[in-house]
Parts: C-alpha cells; sequence; structure tokens
C-alpha cells in the first residue's frame, strides 16, 4: 500500500493527470438498490483530477468513500475525455511496481496459494506431522493476497500454475534433492552452513517428508563428460546424506550436521524451485565373497611376492629425516602382489607417521569432527578421503568403487603422490 501511494502521489503531478477532471459520487448500498430515502448520511461528491482510479483513491484517502460503496463519475473537463487512458497507464504502472511485491522470496518465483502460518515454525527433524497430515493442508490459504494475484496479473498466476503443474510430474519422476557443494563420504559426517534460500527451501522439504535425506554432489568446475547424462554441472557419482541435527539462526540461515548413508549414481536430473533434483542409482558394494576372489586374482597375476612396509614406501618419518633435500621420494610399488590387510597397514602406518610429527591436517579438531582412523579395511578410505589435504575432485573417483580393495589402493596411490607432491614439502616445514 505504501508503494501504490507512493506511485500515485507521483502521478498526480503529471501533466496528464491535471487534465482530467471528475465529479465523484459515492453511492451507498441503499442508493444502487433505488431506496436512497434510507440513507443514513449525506451524499459525498468530490471534483478531483487525476481519471477515475486515482481520484477513487484519492477520495477514499480522504475517508469519504466506505469499502462496500459504489461510485458514478461525471466527466468535468473540457475537449477530449482521456480518463480511460490515464487510468490504463496508472493501473500499468502500478501492476508493475507491485510485481516484486508479489515473489516468493525462498524460490523467487510468483506465489502460488500463498498460505497464511497460524503458528511457530521449526525445522527441527521429525516435525513433519505437525505441517502435513494425510496429505491434508494444514495452514489457511490468504485470501487477500490471492485476489491480488488474480486482480492485477492473472496472466502470470496462470503461466505460474502451469509451471507449477510441470513441476510437479517432474518431481514424480526425479525423486531425491541434490545439493551441488562439496564432496562428502559414506559414513563419514559433513556439517553444512545454510544460506542461499534456493538450498534453505530444499532442506526445509528435506525435513519436514520425514526421511531427513539428500544428495550432495561435487561440481564439475572443469566440465568433464559425466557418462550418460554429458558435461553435467556436477559429477555423476555422490553421497546420500541424512541429517542429523539443524540449528536455525534467527534470520533464517541453519547450521546441519549430516552423515553419509550411501552411494549413488545420477540418471536422470532437474530443477525444482532453484534447485537440482534427480532419479538416482543406489551403488552398492560387491559382495564378500567377490573380494576374496579379487584379492587372490591379483596376487596371483602379480610377479612381485615381498611384503613391504611403511618405511619401504615412504621412507623414515619426517622427525627422523635431518633434511628435507635428503628425502627420498617414495617408489610405487606393486599394489596387486599386497593383500588387503597389508593395504590396510600400509594406510594406517601413513597416518601415524603424519600424525606422530603434529602434521596440521590431522589435529585433534580433527578426530573430534571425524573420529579415530579407522582399523576397519571397509571404513578406512571414506576416513582418509575426508581428512586428508588433497583436491577433491582427485578424491571423487573413490566413490564409483565397489570394491573394498581397490580403494585402498587408491588411498596408497594418493599416499605416494601426497610425499611426491609439493604438499610434503609445505607440510613437512609445518611439521618441523
Amino acid at each position: 500500500m505504501e508503494l501504490t501511494k507512493e506511485d500515485i502521489d507521483r502521478y498526480r503531478n503529471t501533466a496528464e493527470a491535471s487534465e482530467v477532471l471528475l465529479r465523484v459520487e459515492e453511492r451507498d448500498k441503499w442508493s444502487v438498490a433505488g431506496v436512497s430515502s434510507l440513507r443514513d448520511a449525506e451524499v459525498r461528491v468530490q471534483v478531483l483530477r487525476g481519471g477515475r482510479l486515482a481520484s477513487t483513491y484519492a477520495m477514499a484517502e480522504m475517508g469519504e468513500l466506505a469499502y462496500d460503496s459504489e461510485v458514478t463519475y461525471t466527466v468535468m473537463s473540457l475537449g477530449k475525455d482521456n480518463s480511460e487512458v490515464v487510468d490504463a497507464v496508472l493501473l500499468d504502472q502500478i501492476k508493475e511496481m507491485t510485481r516484486a511485491e508479489l515473489d516468493c522470496q525462498v524460490c523467487y518465483g510468483l506465489f502460488l496459494e500463498p498460505l497464511t502460518t497460524v503458528r511457530t515454525m521449526s525445522i527441527r527433524p521429525g516435525i513433519s506431522a505437525q505441517w502435513i497430515e494425510s496429505g491434508t493442508q494444514q495452514s489457511p490459504s490468504n485470501t487477500l493476497i490471492m485476489n491480488i494475484l488474480a486482480g492485477l496479473c492473472p496472466d502470470a498466476v496462470a503461466e505460474r500454475a502451469e509451471s507449477a503443474q510441470a513441476e510437479s510430474t517432474t518431481v514424480g519422476e526425479l525423486d531425491t534433492p541434490l545439493f551441488i557443494c562439496t564432496l562428502s563420504c559414506p559414513t563419514m559426517p559433513t556439517f553444512l552452513f545454510i544460506f542461499e534460500p534456493r538450498y534453505r527451501l530444499m532442506i526445509r522439504r528435506a525435513v519436514e517428508n520425514g526421511n531427513g535425506n539428500f544428495g550432495m554432489l561435487l561440481p564439475n568446475r572443469k566440465g568433464k563428460e559425466q557418462g550418460d547424462l554429458g558435461v553435467a554441472p556436477f559429477y555423476q557419482y555422490g553421497t546420500l546424506l541424512h541429517i542429523i541435527d539443524v540449528r536455525l539462526l534467527p534470520d533464517g540461515r541453519s547450521m546441519i550436521e549430516t552423515v553419509g548413508v550411501s552411494r549413488f549414481r545420477v540418471l536422470r536430473y532437474g530443477e525444482l524451485d532453484g534447485y537440482t533434483i534427480g532419479k538416482v542409482e543406489r551403488i552398492d558394494d560387491i559382495s564378500f565373497a567377490a573380494e576374496e576372489a579379487l584379492e587372490v586374482a591379483d596376487i596371483t597375476s602379480s610377479t612381485t611376492t615381498r611384503t613391504f612396509s611403511a618405511e619401504d614406501h615412504f621412507g623414515a618419518p619426517p622427525h627422523q629425516v635431518a633434511s628435507h633435500s635428503t628425502h627420498q621420494p617414495p617408489i610405487l610399488p606393486d599394489l596387486n602382489s599386497m593383500s588387503t590387510q597389508d593395504l590396510m597397514k600400509i594406510g594406517r602406518a601413513f597416518v601415524k607417521k603424519w600424525q606422530d610429527s603434529s602434521a596440521g591436517w590431522l589435529t585433534d579438531r580433527v578426530y573430534t569432527a571425524y573420529g579415530e582412523c579407522p582399523e576397519d579395511p571397509a571404513l578406512f578410505p571414506w576416513w582418509f578421503a575426508t581428512v586428508l589435504p588433497i583436491d577433491e575432485h582427485v578424491k571423487v573417483d573413490l566413490l564409483p568403487l565397489t570394491s573394498v580393495r581397490e580403494r585402498l589402493k587408491m588411498c596408497v596411490e594418493w599416499m605416494v603422490q601426497f610425499e611426491t607432491s609439493k604438499w610434503y614439502a609445505l607440510l613437512f616445514s609445518q611439521s618441523r
């Protein structure tokens, strides 16, 4: 209403408005019914400039026009009657000015079936029963806003309704919300700060639907081909996260704690209210028997039989090396020749070596957030990928692998590359 008043006030000072003079007469319900003798007060009449829309607004502003009254207009200006023209111009200006006020501040789309909230809202896990019971809408429609929408922009409302219908059809096929943000791993926690309106909406819906799940994907900033998806804006393989806790801030932003549940591959994807949704396929590991068969096949085909120690791969711990200049780069062994348990021992020895050297990426804070280094070969790669400070676009290759052994071999490759890269020089200097 404030914006409408400002717009009409500006219009009143234009030359077009001053050229139209109208006599505006109020007619109450008795006058309209033809029994004006029952009227309680005198007929209120004003001669005003600016066309029917502006003059009616002015009369109401003066307190001389009841909300349920009718009015009649008599043209008083000399010359051509331009009242319809100036009314159309002013109405278009008001529509344009108010259009932005009718957008949802979460999805940035035109309001569609706006609701009146009737209680304090929260998005803590498990509140879905407070919102939706058996598919019944619990909050009343906001009739006033719906009428304003229908009156000011009916075409836009119809277009928005068609778009919403198309989205609902899409949602039936694409049933997993996808957060394109970072790399997450199964069994590991992911902590997120949610501030973008589209993702605030996504998280709220994930909580309200009862399961509290959404997919996490790494952005594909290098434009790599992603299988059948082509050059998608994200890597095709991701991790399904489950929301453990939501801490809502006063300004609507939130901090959430999640844990990785499983891996998936995106088959198809689309968009809903600004965020990505997709049809995904769960990725599971091969059976234990298949793992054993893979290990036997690797070792049998390998020409190397010697068992390697941690120092064979990585040399002495940093605190035992006299100078970085004397450090000999590790040599990548034949990983196929090693048993799965030996691969695991190499991994734990690598972590212990850097832990003993007080490496900056293995602080107490890291252990508090992600736990101690796992002894289980199935869990170690996910923990290691979470804490190791290398490029996430390298780590993402771990997600498609369905063999624990293959993931351990990839982790050992990272260890060797880590110590031969510039990372080693940086972390070595920090550890000293």
